[in-house]
């Protein structure tokens, strides 16, 4: 019931080799639980924006006399990795042992907002529900932590897909719950769901 909402939500998107320069935003409205419409949409060119800095935009809607305020910062990725099982940043013991220094007890207070990191082996699913007509599916496996995200490849006409993939995330707060979402791919529609489980990381 706003026509100036504020959100203050923060977003971290992480580029790796196959990224995308634009970055697409879309509004929408939600009337109830099955009613939305698509109130306007903007773009940000990526690579016009000034690295390692805070960027205020002012962002206006298409078709649209509104606009979005957004705070924009484009920065290397720290503490993110998506590696295979083989070379997992934990199963070095040197670099074990340098992860155990850097959050002993002595330096607790360091860096007060290096929390720590969590690793995630994605490894395989196992009888997944059939999607598609052939009855297989083409199942991918989406991570999500606070508002990060990554997610692995998809492996096609499959129902036990292996992945064997490491997800690396900066914790930003403790209290925050690990998701796992497996989804068929699904061509130019969106993914079908296929089942979700929530680890909360204090259960950890």
């Amino acid at each position: 019931k706003s026509a100036n909402p504020q959100w203050r939500e923060q977003f971290d998107f992480h580029y790796f080799s196959d990224r995308k320069d634009m970055l697409d935003i879309e509004v929408w409205r939600k009337d109830n639980k099955k009613h939305e419409e698509l109130l306007g949409t903007c773009q940000v060119d990526i690579t016009a924006l000034p690295m390692k800095q805070t960027n205020c935009l002012e962002l206006p809607l298409e078709k649209q006399l509104a606009s979005l305020l957004m705070l924009i910062a484009v920065s290397p990725c720290a503490g993110v990795s998506i590696s295979d099982l083989c070379v997992c940043p934990l199963g070095d013991p040197s670099e074990r042992q340098q992860i155990s220094q850097r959050y002993s007890i002595k330096n607790s207070f360091r860096d007060i907002k290096d929390i720590g990191f969590l690793q995630v082996k994605v490894l395989k699913a196992v009888d997944l529900l059939a999607a598609d007509f052939s009855g297989k599916s083409d199942p991918f496996c989406v991570l999500e932590l606070g508002n990060d995200s990554l997610q692995t490849h998809t492996v096609y006409k499959n129902l036990n897909p292996e992945w064997n993939k490491v997800f690396t995330f900066p914790i930003k707060d403790i209290h925050d719950v690990l998701e796992v979402t497996v989804f068929d791919e699904d061509g130019d529609k969106p993914p079908d769901f296929l089942g979700k489980v929530a680890i909360p990381l204090l259960s950890v």
